[in-house]
């Protein structure tokens, strides 16, 4: 019998532990210290507005959006012309936005991790899912699409 888990294996709970990794790197190993400005908050706004656009195209596709559910649409207008998984890139410029709050170049080291994480735990199988109900069609579409 397996035990249940403490927290759901999401995209935004990754997100918010390197969030949670970023800040406690800012406070107790600050490295270089900088006054980023606005460039943080916008950053952040610009990463919500681009998930809030992306999950605006799964509701009119009527596709699940969830990880890990079988898709009934592929997706490749808006922004998915130009990437494959803007939902993701909107996390990292998030994580990247709040590590640039932070003000510490040891916070900006957590967001080359967030898209490694991403990548092996969601990009890969939902690509395979995509392969497997779609076919050629996906194949063409993840062939000319950037990933990231």
């Amino acid at each position: 019998m397996s035990r249940p888990r403490l927290t759901p294996d999401l995209p935004p709970v990754w997100l918010a532990g390197c969030m949670a990794a970023a800040w406690a790197l800012a406070r107790w190993l600050p490295l270089w210290r900088f006054d980023a400005g606005p460039a943080g908050r916008l950053a952040i706004g610009a990463g919500v507005a681009l998930i809030l656009w992306s999950a605006w195209w799964f509701w009119r596709k009527r596709t699940p959006i969830e990880p890990g559910h079988r898709p009934r649409a592929l997706i490749v207008e808006g922004p998915y012309r130009l990437n494959r998984n803007p939902i993701y890139t909107g996390l990292v410029v998030i994580l990247a936005g709040w590590a640039l709050s932070l003000g510490a170049l040891s916070a900006m080291l957590t967001v080359p991790l967030l898209p490694w994480i991403l990548t092996r735990r969601f990009v890969a199988p939902e690509e395979a899912a995509l392969r497997a109900a779609f076919g050629a069609e996906a194949d063409r579409y993840l062939s000319r699409t950037r990933r990231w």
